[in-house]
């Protein structure tokens, strides 16, 4: 049955390019993906695989029981995607003026349907229930994991897995992590209120750029000297705006940035640490502030079994080179709240396109498509495994 399930995806793959291709054409932001989840519900109606839609929001939910006892496992794949102009000359290029799959989750979507159709085809020898999870919003908090978590989707699961195509990471590798996976990712915005004026008159102002400015370098010095250095935490501006005009000194400054951690104790120290900064900054030039700081997706943390099972189901995929665990990585996901509930594991599959090494949420972005095989291949064999 085994064997015949991998011919079966080897005979599928090119429909899931067809399908991750069709997807990538026509891709709808975070939350606003209604067409997307038709899409896929309508797919679940032809393979008569029983669903639920608008789960959470906008999420599908489909259940394939096999015709023998066995555990319920839970897969997962999001389908969201990213404000960006998609800038590839390829025949598949974004329609959508200004929106493109730029993390590789038409892939994902791709891959889990494929998946469905050829466990679909064995369901009277399938011990168990294995539960698809199409998540809408991973890419814009707060995501549409909890939603689709509160809904109750994971009140009979016993364990639940998901995949990311990694293009960091090159095709025929699986990375994974026995504990500590992908970081917890916060957003924060300050707001200086200076004072503005003539550039020429800088005495009578309270300039927004230099306080801002100081507030900037001064957050840096959170990490290099207030957190432990066997900590992980990362602390990054992203924006910075301020003035009008050459020579009007700014009036106020916006701030931006994401603080990355894997241990809620930093996450809180970090926190403490820049309302001290930015109020002292802000005291010692007399200007007034405000922070908005949000809290983001926890960290992935993978369950030990669970990861390790990844492993040894990845080893026996032909096509995957090596199948290790890796350092965590300070990108952040929503599969973590998953986690939270359940025993299971998150895994990247190298995805690196030869000749484009462009990161994901970048205008070029593309996958080596054969990558979806391969993370097909390795959730029949999770599935497998509890057979």
């Amino acid at each position: 049955m085994w064997e015949e399930l991998n011919s079966m995806l080897d005979q599928s793959f090119d429909e899931m390019v067809e399908i991750r291709r069709y997807l990538h054409q026509h891709p709808e932001l975070s939350f606003q993906e209604k067409n997307t989840a038709h899409y896929i519900t309508n797919t679940y109606k032809k393979l008569d695989i029983p669903y639920q839609q608008n789960v959470g929001g906008n999420g599908v939910i489909a259940t394939l029981k096999g015709n023998k006892p066995g555990k319920t496992i839970a897969l997962r794949a999001d389908f969201d995607a990213l404000p960006i102009q998609d800038e590839k000359d390829v025949p598949y290029k974004s329609k959508v003026d200004g929106v493109m799959h730029a993390c590789g989750h038409d892939g994902h979507t791709a891959t889990l349907l494929t998946t469905a159709k050829v466990l679909k085809q064995v369901q009277s020898e399938l011990a168990g229930t294995v539960v698809f999870i199409h998540q809408h919003a991973e890419e814009l908090t707060p995501g549409g994991a909890k939603p689709i978590i509160s809904s109750g989707v994971l009140k009979d699961v016993d364990f639940v897995f998901g995949a990311h195509l990694w293009t960091n990471t090159p095709y025929g590798e699986i990375e994974t992590a026995e504990k500590e996976f992908m970081a917890g990712a916060d957003k924060f915005s300050i707001t200086i209120q200076g004072k503005g004026g003539h550039g020429a008159i800088p005495h009578q102002t309270k300039d927004a750029v230099v306080i801002g400015s100081q507030v900037v370098s001064n957050l840096q010095q959170i990490i290099s000297r207030r957190i432990n250095p066997l900590s992980t935490a990362v602390l990054s501006i992203g924006t910075f705006h301020a003035g009008t005009t050459f020579n009007i000194i700014a009036d106020t400054a916006t701030i931006t940035g994401t603080v990355r951690t894997f241990d809620t104790a930093v996450q809180t120290q970090i926190m403490h640490e820049m309302e001290d900064i930015i109020s002292g900054t802000c005291v010692g030039y007399d200007a007034s502030y405000t922070l908005d700081y949000e809290k983001g997706y926890p960290p992935v943390i993978n369950h030990p079994k669970e990861a390790k099972l990844v492993i040894e189901a990845a080893n026996k995929v032909d096509g995957v080179k090596k199948a290790t665990f890796v350092e965590p990585s300070m990108t952040g996901e929503d599969f973590s709240y998953y986690l939270l509930e359940k025993p299971g594991a998150f895994f990247f599959v190298g995805a690196q396109q030869e000749g484009n090494f462009q990161p994901h949420h970048h205008p070029a972005f593309d996958i080596d498509e054969r990558a979806m095989l391969l993370t097909a291949k390795t959730f029949v064999q999770i599935i497998k495994s509890y057979q």
